[in-house]
């Protein structure tokens, strides 16, 4: 009798392992999952100190360039959209470019204004503005190593089929560039 539980053990034991590796794929990707909304958030934390220092510059600069009034319109209606904006990575990806563009156009009319270009309140708040663009771009990297980490057990074999069978939904990757990448020269006279 003992001999005929043989196969009967053996059998319960690759069960067992089965089961147990099954579990440990679904308990990481739960875990690669958890990981990639706490490094959205830091994401999101970055944004949110963006889209403060905007109202700021661009009243900076509307004091020395009203007449460019399109532009600084454009600005803080992209800034507003994006505030509000809670919709999947990939959309906010997409405003948050436009958001980028219209920043970079603002800065940029500094160059036609050498009073605004040298206001030490406006060098100031691009100074911040970079030390923001940093921070964002370092939490953008860990949010993008997490979902690489997270699709790469999500879509190789056999996670895929664990995956698969409880619906882990695939991740986008945030992929924004700074509006601002080198912190201006302070001068002094």
């Amino acid at each position: 009798m003992p001999d005929a539980m043989v196969p009967a053990y053996v059998a319960g034991a690759i069960l067992l392992i089965v089961v147990s590796y099954i579990i440990s794929i679904y308990n990481r990707l739960i875990r690669l999952r958890n990981h990639i909304s706490d490094a959205w958030s830091n994401v999101d934390t970055e944004l949110m100190r963006r889209y403060d220092l905007i109202p700021n510059l661009v009243a900076t600069v509307k004091g020395y360039a009203s007449h460019e009034r399109q532009t600084l319109e454009r600005v803080i209606e992209l800034r507003n959209t994006c505030v509000a904006d809670t919709g999947s990575v990939r959309h906010q990806e997409g405003t948050e470019k436009q958001l980028v563009v219209a920043v970079q156009k603002l800065l940029a009319l500094a160059e036609s204004y050498p009073d605004l270009k040298a206001d030490q309140h406006f060098l100031e708040l691009q100074k911040e503005l970079v030390n923001t663009e940093d921070r964002i771009q370092a939490a953008r990297r860990f949010y993008n190593g997490n979902v690489r980490d997270y699709r790469n057990l999500r879509e190789g074999f056999p996670g895929n089929l664990v995956a698969n069978a409880y619906s882990f939904q695939d991740a986008s990757f945030f992929d924004v560039e700074p509006s601002v990448r080198i912190a201006p020269a302070i001068e002094l006279a």
